[in-house]
């Protein structure tokens, strides 16, 4: 049987990697979502006429589920990943200071990136933290060499929403993060708005016509209170002009609670004022002398 060649052989063995890194997912969306992949070429042509953007490698999922709760679901399943040299780094990588376990002849290597060590029982030791590497800059060798010496894995490997394509319309995957109370609070925003407007030119609106309505009602009270005419809201308003301290049960113990430290603290104070007074008496002059 004739070996294939190496051009097919890399295409094979990279879509062998991506279904076994996809297992994982497709476990977790078992019953609830169906996870497709294939070859970026495949992919295009099929969802051109779709309009969906597609770069790099994709991938599609399906669901009739919460689409809040799927797009949590794809983040939360991430295979860590080691740094490889030429990468570029998808995120910042920033090296805790530890004790490495490593042999004090690799002090030289970690100067020569920069990190700050020291020998600590017979192994080299990292003082403070150090950022590595930043998001979107290429991986070094140096860097990559190090982080495989720790055991870091910096990186993971996992999909990420970049298009949201529901009922026909394509959306971005922020569109996913409003809540009802974020719409609530742009509606309530919008009416404050619309009413403000509408009462600074005097065009009435159902937003705006509450607010004269409540205003006109608060002036009735008022014009009752200095005339002889009354109503229910009314006599409630002059009763309380008339007695306010009948409103309020608990004004009686908080004055009285408060009153009594004072009234223990004034005779005290007295006392010693009288003491002064005395002091100054017996040396022979008064405080204006």
């Amino acid at each position: 049987m004739p070996r294939e060649d190496r051009a097919t052989w890399k295409s094979n063995y990279f879509l062998k990697i991506i279904q076994l890194q996809m297992q994982q997912i497709r476990m977790s969306l078992r019953g609830k979502a169906v996870v497709l992949m294939g070859k970026n070429a495949m992919m295009r042509k099929h969802w051109r006429n779709c309009c969906l953007i597609s770069r790099g490698n994709v991938g599609f999922v399906f669901t009739k589920e919460d689409l809040t709760e799927m797009r949590d679901m794809l983040l939360a399943d991430k295979v860590p990943a080691a740094a490889r040299a030429g990468a570029i780094a998808p995120c910042e990588d920033t090296v805790p200071a530890q004790n490495t376990g490593l042999a004090p002849k690799r002090t030289s290597f970690f100067q020569a990136l920069g990190i700050t060590t020291k020998i600590s029982r017979g192994t080299t030791e990292i003082l403070n933290d150090v950022q590595l590497i930043k998001a979107r800059d290429k991986v070094g060798a140096s860097e990559a060499t190090l982080l495989n010496m720790l055991n870091i894995p910096p990186f993971s490997f996992g999909l990420i929403v970049q298009q949201v394509f529901d009922n026909g319309s394509i959306c971005n995957p922020e569109v996913l993060d409003i809540t009802e109370e974020t719409l609530q609070s742009c509606f309530l925003e919008g009416v404050r708005s619309v009413a403000s407007v509408c009462l600074q030119v005097g065009y009435p609106t159902v937003a705006s016509v509450p607010h004269p309505i409540i205003n006109g009602y608060k002036r009735v009270p008022a014009l009752s209170v200095e005339n002889d005419y009354t109503f229910p809201l009314a006599e409630k308003v002059k009763a309380f002009l008339a007695d306010p301290s009948a409103f309020v049960a608990a004004a009686p113990m908080a004055t009285a609670t408060t009153a009594a430290p004072a009234a223990a603290a004034a005779p005290a104070k007295v006392e010693a004022n009288k003491e002064s007074e005395e002091s100054d008496e017996d040396m022979g002059f008064g405080l204006l002398d």
